[in-house]
């Protein structure tokens, strides 16, 4: 019998959902570069409700239970007295979000002999220290593609925020006011903008197509360039290095991994190589901007909004910095945890497992780690090392009450 320890996000305050807002989702046949959706032999759930939170259970509970296998279910996962890490000794499996991330580090791993599978239920295995993922032979698993136009969405979202003043005109009417004025003092239109992406894979390149009817000029930096014909097609300017497009750009989204070779690469240097007014804006990983350095980007005006989806850690501490400092469009981790993404990334997570418990192959585009090295989709888009440094600041985080 295996033991398998899912840790997910707390119920909303109110509770599970007894109903939704809608009825039922939009049917995807297939992902944009033709990529399947995930295909469990079944599930135990109805696309729609919430499955990412601890009552939800990513809709696993049936089907694991049905095997004879343990099946723990947890929101605590940060401190030496968490239920997570009570769990670890042996635990065979580990299923984690990113929008709640289990924060597998090496001593973490060292404490956990048994292990054998550390499954992203999404997208992004940074919260897994990979170096001692390959050296204690533990396959790393992540359900590719499954929120990635969900992310896209957010990110454009995020973009109009920014530019257009919304957050702050939105809350003058919250607050009764009529305040033209100080509304449109920071609005402007996105038009002839020009708005360039670090990395352009399956999210980027999805900001970009859903930029490009803004008559936006469209910018990019990646270690591995687009076909000619997609740079024809959506007028496209690579850039060959992530700082020659940082002066280029009046808006920059980070849609890159978070490894060694990214992490806090924006930072006090780099920030200076920005236009004075351009916004940033970040669903990708918190770490890979030095908190400090942003915060103090925006006081001074060289960067004129900051929206940002992802924290370091996460959940961030009450008196993480991101939380008060001006001009921000801050939100928790939701991005890629819609309704509508979290049936896919539940479905996703079922197919590794039943390829785990069968014994055959987890396919290629899940694998970050197997066999002691990168694999899959790990090789394309991480480097060997560890960015979980600095994770243990999450056990500060208190729940607003």
């Amino acid at each position: 019998m295996a033991k398998v320890v899912c840790v997910l996000y707390d119920d909303p305050v109110d509770g599970h959902p007894t109903s939704y807002a809608r009825d039922d989702l939009p049917k995807i046949d297939q992902y944009p570069d033709g990529q399947t959706l995930p295909s469990p032999k079944a599930i135990d759930f109805q696309p729609g409700e919430m499955l990412g939170s601890v009552s939800g259970e990513l809709g696993l509970r049936k089907y694991v239970e049905s095997l004879g296998h343990e099946f723990v279910v947890t929101s605590s996962k940060d401190g030496p007295d968490s239920e997570l890490e009570k769990h670890l000794a042996d635990a065979e499996i580990v299923i984690s979000q990113p929008f709640w991330p289990a924060y597998l580090t090496a001593e973490r791993i060292a404490k956990a002999p048994r292990l054998k599978l550390a499954l992203t239920a999404g997208i992004g295995s940074d919260h897994v220290d990979l170096q001692a993922a390959m050296d204690n032979d533990v396959t790393v698993a992540e359900v590719t593609y499954c929120n990635s136009i969900s992310v896209a969405e957010h990110v454009c979202m995020m973009i109009l925020g920014l530019v257009r003043n919304y957050i702050p005109s939105y809350n003058w009417v919250m607050k009764g006011g009529w305040n033209i004025a100080d509304c449109v003092a920071r609005s402007y239109d996105v038009e002839g903008m020009h708005v360039g992406t670090v990395a352009a894979g399956r999210i980027g390149l999805a900001v970009l197509r859903r930029l490009k009817p803004f008559d936006m000029h469209l910018h990019y930096n990646d270690r591995h360039r687009l076909p000619e014909a997609v740079e024809k097609e959506l007028g496209l300017t690579w850039h060959a290095t992530r700082e020659e497009l940082y002066g280029a750009c009046d808006v920059v989204t980070l849609n890159c991994p978070l490894h060694p070779e990214t992490e806090h690469m924006i930072n006090d240097e780099t920030l200076k190589l920005f236009k004075r007014g351009a916004y940033l804006v970040n669903t990708a990983r918190g770490k890979l901007c030095d908190r400090d350095s942003i915060a103090r980007a925006l006081e001074s005006g060289q960067l004129a909004g900051y929206a940002g989806d992802v924290w370091f850690p996460q959940p961030a501490p009450q008196d993480h910095p991101w939380r008060t400092m001006p001009n921000h469009g801050m939100t928790p981790h939701i991005s890629g945890t819609s309704l509508s993404a979290q049936a896919r990334y539940a479905a996703g997570t079922r197919e590794i497992l039943e390829c785990h418990f069968e014994g055959r192959p987890i396919r290629d585009e899940y694998l970050i780690v197997q066999g002691g090295n990168l694999a899959g989709v790990g090789a394309h888009s991480y480097s060997k090392g560890n960015a979980t440094g600095g994770s243990e600041e999450a056990a500060k985080f208190e729940k607003v009450k």
